[in-house]
């Protein structure tokens, strides 16, 4: 049986979520990028996000291409690359250690 891959709908859904998270982690990075040396062994955290961006990209430009073949008649190019404000949001919690307050990013 071969598998259809996912409704049009949830591609934009998965785009949107896909876009949020990039954004938190090259967030995430550039802090542990100012806060930690970028040579040597306490460099390897922001390295390995780094490879977390990279990854999540070449899983966005596979699925970008599978969206176009699946849906070609409805299909948008910022359907897994969309604008800042179609992006999903990514929450953090208002204090470190703490989930039951939560912000949007940026706030």
């Amino acid at each position: 049986m071969t598998k259809r891959g996912l409704p049009h709908p949830e591609h934009l859904r998965l785009g949107q979520v896909l876009s949020g998270v990039r954004t938190q982690l090259l967030h995430e990075q550039v802090a542990l990028l100012n806060a930690y040396p970028q040579t040597g062994p306490r460099a390897f955290p922001a390295k390995q996000v780094e490879v977390a961006i990279e990854a999540l990209d070449a899983a966005r430009r596979a699925l970008e291409n599978a969206v176009f073949e699946e849906h070609p008649e409805v299909v948008k190019v910022h359907d897994y690359f969309p604008q800042e404000e179609h992006r999903a949001e990514v929450v953090v919690p208002d204090k470190p250690g703490s989930s039951a307050s939560r912000v949007r990013f940026g706030s």
